[in-house]
């Protein structure tokens, strides 16, 4: 079944996935995931399970839905004043949250959703984030590669590593793949 977006930014569809959202993680702090179900979501969201199969078609595009939300940066990354330092702040920050056990769970659940519009929206997020700190790096004088380098050079070994070999996913590794991509190292 198609996952529809929201029409509008704000209304009624706005709520209801606010709704289902927060109840989703509400209950995935209390409840083993072997034990979410729709109708529980439903409930605790104030709405119908059939509004949640209209709009999700099942409960692991809802998760996935749910996780991507979850790995969206809330803020713009810290400014350490070099790219170097913002690069590794924020890797930093990301490889604690994505090594966690709910933070593994997110990133499978995208990457196993149906909807390749949640794996295309995971790579915008990096995508605008990597812009973000080249450009700073940019304003401040700095010489910069392209935001392509450095979502090849760094997001995607990370990522590579977070979903295949979470042990290598270390701020060792981090520090490596910023000063090769940084030096334009192959």
């Amino acid at each position: 079944m198609p996952i529809k977006e929201a029409v509008r930014p704000g209304g009624r569809s706005a709520r209801v996935q606010e709704a289902v959202h927060q109840a989703v993680c509400e209950l995935q702090a209390v409840t083993p995931r072997d034990e979410l179900t729709v109708p529980r979501i439903a409930e605790r969201a104030g709405v119908t399970p059939s509004t949640i199969y209209r709009r999700w078609g099942n409960l692991s595009e809802l998760v996935a839905d749910v996780s991507l939300e979850r790995m969206r940066p809330d803020d713009d990354p810290l400014d350490t004043g070099t790219l170097a330092g913002d690069l590794q702040a924020w890797g930093e920050q990301y490889l604690e949250e994505m090594t966690s056990v709910p933070g593994q769970r997110a990133l499978n659940d995208v990457m196993a959703s149906a909807d390749g519009g949640r794996r295309e929206r995971c790579y915008r997020y990096g995508e605008s984030l990597m812009g973000t700190l080249r450009e700073r790096a940019l304003v401040r004088g700095e010489g910069a590669p392209s935001v392509a380098r450095l979502i090849d050079g760094i997001i995607a070994p990370m990522t590579y590593r977070l979903l295949y070999d979470p042990e290598a996913a270390t701020t060792g590794n981090l520090q490596r793949w910023i000063a090769g991509t940084l030096t334009n190292e192959e």
